[in-house]
């Protein structure tokens, strides 16, 4: 899968002590180094279960309400921010999850080199960076490579589920979705948010606020 423009930016944002804590002191337990080579997932888990990617998971909450709602199922977040890891870590301590790890690094490498094929059986990108401005929008994380990608990692059946509050970027992931070949919309255009989304705090402001947001969810075609 080629990436030749990153669809994130690294900030210099502020980590709070106990985030810093977390991040120096479970991040060994419940992070997976980069490494140009394709994990075993079964062993990074500890058991065969059915497996649920986040790419950009942010500060983590939704991803943590979904893992402590689903133990039976395995989740493994990607984040390139210090704070958003330190505070899933926090999350993943005081809420016991055994079934959560966390790989802090650009998600076009981690898809193109660390992940087996046909080892996914969903993938949620929630919210990702609008990059609204006309001349970023080559920055923006769905493209047509990308959804590709995903779709040799998903099982057949295995799902994309993507939000936005941004119409404009809405429109372009729909068109994306709907041009990949071995993906079927689960709707006739945009889905209503499905329970196993949790609102986010953010979320709620801006529904509050009159914001709109677009869920996609698609599927992985079952060739017989």
């Amino acid at each position: 899968m080629r990436q030749t423009i990153r669809s994130f930016v690294l900030r210099q944002g502020r980590i709070s002590s106990a985030q810093q804590r977390a991040y120096e002191t479970l991040l060994p337990q419940y992070g997976i180094p980069y490494s140009a080579s394709v994990l075993d997932l079964n062993r990074v888990f500890g058991r065969n279960a059915p497996r649920f990617l986040e790419i950009g998971f942010g500060m983590g909450g939704t991803t943590a309400a979904i893992a402590q709602k689903h133990p039976e199922n395995d989740y493994l977040g990607i984040e390139v921010h210090t704070p958003g890891v330190g505070s899933l870590l926090n999350q993943i301590e005081q809420l016991e999850l055994s079934n959560l790890r966390i790989i802090q690094h650009d998600a076009a490498e981690v898809l193109q080199h660390m992940l087996p094929e046909d080892s996914l059986d969903g993938v949620h990108i929630f919210f990702p960076d609008p990059w609204p401005k006309a001349r970023h929008h080559k920055r923006r994380l769905i493209q047509p490579h990308l959804v590709a990608r995903l779709c040799v990692l998903l099982k057949s059946s295995g799902y994309i589920h993507i939000a936005t509050d941004w119409e404009d970027y809405a429109a372009h992931i729909l068109q994306v979705l709907m041009q990949e070949p071995q993906l079927i919309n689960t709707a006739s255009g945009y889905t209503p948010r499905p329970d196993c989304r949790p609102l986010t705090k953010f979320e709620q402001r801006g529904l509050k606020l009159g914001h709109d947001v677009w869920d996609m969810i698609f599927r992985k075609k079952v060739y017989i």
